[in-house]
């Protein structure tokens, strides 16, 4: 058969339909900063030059949103996250798919006694990560503060006005760090932690980069952060460092398939590079700093010196972390921390100043009737909103979860929730200016 110049650009065109076809790209969904996913997708983009991928950033709860709402079809191929409760709700609403073919073999089954993947396989633990502090440490040179090195430390009256926290309702990291504290210290104990360590807090930041970048920067002298910011900040230079309070938690952050995705056989090749030695080496570049699946012997690229062995460090973890209990109570836990905390902060930081000061005096000069106050004020300052009976019934915890993951509804049980809302926003205001009074009223009596 003889081929003319009209063959040929048919040939053509033929051949750039079927690459066109094949270059749909993966699209992936995820709370993670831009180092993480710009250094992956380069990664992985010269390893398969015929695929793209394209990053969609939303926080947590955001993402979980908009791939609700997505048609199946149009959805994102893949969900990235650092929250493990996260991945339980898309789960629970068959919003993700199995694909055994991805996982590591050299990676273990468990982090502690933490199951690396989903026991149902519906998502696969990509990275380790922990929860502790990050500090400057020109900051703590400059203010004449002592290095932290538990969450307690940063109850201590030398941290007021130094502290930055970000919101959890805001940042899929945060909750999980509030839930780690909650979950090691108990509900009442946990709270009065929280509460006392935000009453010395600078800044409540909208989003999580916000605290590490404040730290790098010399804005904030400490933050709570997930590992990776305190170390990706270290081994890029900056004069920060990092450090595991012995109530912290190890467990995985993880990567999944989404249901009606668009791409998903490109995206299980993503995921298989992501979760392949070759893709965790690249959590070490020191943009990412990031601990892997893998043990390190088993990696070809070294570990900088001082990097931490995550797998030392979930052995000695004091919580053993309820990923299910975190997700049944998320949307109560977040919306007490904004209506307490977050939309709270101004009065919560006078109470707190004015509590440190009476103690300061009392600590000079004893009197019984100065430490009554101040025991009334600290109670009224440090206690939650919502005690532990309560958040313990699934009719309490399914009524905000119902309203909350579909804000805006309208309907009876949305009018319930707010409520709630307001009233825990109004009584945190009054008992914390209660609590300011009766700590001035303490430095008074000490005479």
């Amino acid at each position: 058969m003889k081929f003319t110049a009209r063959h040929t650009v048919l040939a053509s065109l033929l051949s750039l339909a079927f690459a066109g076809a094949h270059a749909a790209p993966i699209t992936i969904i995820t709370s993670f900063p831009k180092e993480i996913t710009e250094t992956y997708k380069k990664a992985f983009e010269k390893k398969y030059p015929d695929i793209k991928v394209e990053v969609l950033n939303k926080n947590t709860t955001a993402s979980l949103a908009f791939i609700k709402e997505v048609s199946p079809g149009q959805r994102p191929d893949i969900f990235w996250a650092s929250a493990p409760d996260a991945f339980e709700v898309l789960a629970h609403d068959k919003l993700l798919e199995k694909a055994p073919e991805v996982k590591n073999p050299n990676a273990p089954a468990k982090i502690g006694n933490y199951p690396l993947n989903d026991p149902d396989g519906m998502y696969y633990g990509q990275a380790l990560s922990g929860y502790g502090i990050m500090w400057n440490t020109r900051y703590l040179a400059a203010n004449k503060l002592p290095v932290p090195k538990e969450w307690s430390d940063l109850t201590k009256p030398a941290y007021f006005g130094h502290v930055a926290f970000s919101a959890p309702s805001r940042s899929g990291t945060s909750h999980l760090t509030v839930e780690t504290i909650l979950q090691g210290e108990g509900w009442d104990k946990g709270w009065a932690q929280m509460l006392e360590i935000s009453g010395n807090c600078a800044q409540i930041t909208e989003r999580s980069f916000g605290v590490p970048d404040g730290v790098n920067s010399g804005q904030f002298g400490v933050g709570m952060v997930i590992d990776f910011f305190g170390l990706a900040g270290k081994y890029s230079g900056f004069p920060v460092d990092f450090v595991y309070p012995s109530v912290t938690a190890v467990v995985p952050a993880s990567i999944a398939l989404v249901a009606g995705a668009k791409n998903p056989s490109d995206a299980k090749k993503f995921m298989a590079f992501a979760l392949s030695n070759e893709g965790q080496e690249v959590l070490l570049d020191p943009k990412i700093s990031r601990m892997p699946i893998v043990p390190y012997d088993k990696l070809k690229t070294k570990v900088p010196p001082g990097y931490p062995d995550i797998f030392a460090v979930a052995k000695k973890s004091k919580v053993q972390f309820d990923s299910m209990k975190a997700q049944a109570r998320y949307h109560v836990v977040t919306s007490m921390f904004d209506q307490t905390i977050t939309f709270r902060l101004k009065e919560l930081q006078a109470a707190t100043k004015a509590i440190q000061e009476a103690e300061k005096k009392l600590a000079a000069k004893p009197s019984p009737q100065a430490a009554a106050l101040i025991k009334q004020a600290r109670t009224l300052a440090y206690s939650p909103q919502v005690d532990v009976q309560l958040v313990e019934q699934p009719a309490f915890l399914e009524l905000f979860s119902k309203t909350l993951s579909k804000k805006g509804s309208g309907d009876a049980n949305n009018r319930q929730v707010s409520a709630l809302e307001e009233q825990w926003s109004s009584k945190a205001k009054a008992n914390y200016l209660k609590a300011a009074e009766l700590a001035q009223q303490a430095s008074a009596a000490i005479k």
